[in-house]
């Protein structure tokens, strides 16, 4: 994954609303309204944190009678797992060397 990508979804979960709403999404789907009787933040503020969610991939809508029940889209957490897990791979690669490296008995010759 590129770090630019890596960066805005690590930012658009960054703002603590957002990182609420995708915890609050993670229990199950939920309305507009029903997550902001949840959050202390209107419901035109809650709406404007699905939009930028849902932009980067985080979430998905779909209607149900005059409501919009917003899901979250395994695609986006997929994508920053992905990037966390390699970074835990790359400092796990170097730690590993680096203990190699200063092992005892490292530095002497056979």
């Amino acid at each position: 994954m590129k770090r630019r990508t890596a960066t805005k979804l690590l930012q658009t979960l960054g703002d603590p609303y957002r990182l609420a709403i995708v915890e609050y999404l993670s229990a199950a789907p939920h309305s507009v309204q029903q997550l902001a009787n949840k959050l202390p933040i209107s419901r035109p503020a809650v709406s404007r944190h699905l939009r930028v969610l849902k932009v980067n991939k985080f979430v998905f809508d779909e209607a149900r009678g005059a409501q919009r029940i917003y899901n979250l889209r395994p695609e986006g957490l997929a994508a920053l797992r992905l990037y966390l897990e390699q970074l835990w791979e790359d400092a796990e690669r170097r730690f590993v060397i680096a203990a190699e490296n200063t092992a005892p008995g490292h530095d002497k010759q056979p």
